[in-house]
């Protein structure tokens, strides 16, 4: 009787072990992974908690500028939708036949000057200050943040005056880590980065005037190459359009009524 119940016992540890192995792959498997711009670095944090919270489903927030998403989609990176900083990548995405749909507008993103040095002066007109040895933006051929700031600086003529101050990160989440460091006494990023929680408070910054650059249409698409994953990805797809992630989004100084 003993050795039987012993059996009965590895028998009943086994078919939980397997229980526990399924359970952990089913969440494994619908887990939604979304390649993010990184002005949306910090609104996408409560818009995936409130999308969890309401349909259990876990979200991955894979950060990085929306050019090296849309390079990384088109090799077949396991992304299941892409929330770009723009219309024109995930426009080329779905023309390569790599989205369900169409892209849709989610939101309008603001540029603004940012600067952790507290007595810089903090206006277009002073870029050129002796006082501003550097100058960061996003690189402008993979960040639309970055384009931009390139517009702005076209604009006011500057762009080739202030050439040798310029220093690129290679998203608007590297360019941030330049003017927080004070690597970079001032630099150009997204609102929604500077009404963060996290960054209230810290350095002061100024808005863009958004007739100075193309108006930051952001985008997003579900990745038709997220094999078995379409339907989560549908649904979280469809919550960055809802009431509550569009009330979110205009807590970081996004536009979402134009």
């Amino acid at each position: 009787m003993q050795i039987k119940n012993k059996g009965l016992s590895r028998i009943s540890i086994l078919f939980l072990t397997l229980i526990i192995s399924c359970n952990g792959a089913t969440k494994e498997s619908s887990k939604v992974t979304i390649a993010a711009s990184a002005n949306m670095q910090y609104a996408l944090g409560p818009i995936t908690e409130k999308f969890t919270e309401k349909t259990g489903i876990p979200c991955q927030l894979i950060l990085g500028s929306s050019g090296k998403h849309t390079a990384q989609i088109m090799e077949g990176a396991p992304f299941d939708v892409f929330v770009s900083a723009d219309m024109k990548y995930p426009t080329k995405l779905y023309d390569k036949g790599l989205t369900t749909v169409p892209p849709e507008i989610y939101a309008y993103g603001k540029l603004v000057l940012w600067t952790m040095v507290d007595e810089l002066p903090l206006s277009m007109a002073k870029l050129n200050d002796s006082s501003i040895k550097h100058i960061a933006l996003a690189n402008p051929k993979t960040a639309p943040y970055g384009q931009a700031a390139v517009e702005v600086l076209e604009k006011y003529a500057l762009l080739d005056i202030l050439k040798n101050k310029l220093v690129y990160g290679e998203s608007i989440g590297q360019t941030n880590q330049f003017v927080y460091s004070k690597s970079a006494e001032i630099g150009f990023t997204a609102q929604s980065v500077v009404l963060a929680p996290e960054m209230k408070g810290k350095g002061k910054w100024v808005l863009v005037n958004d007739a100075d650059y193309n108006s930051i249409s952001q985008g997003a698409v579900v990745i038709k190459q997220s094999e078995g994953n379409n339907h989560n990805a549908n649904k979280f797809y469809n919550f960055l359009f809802s009431n509550e992630a569009r009330i979110i989004l205009k807590d970081f100084g996004y536009s979402v009524d134009e």
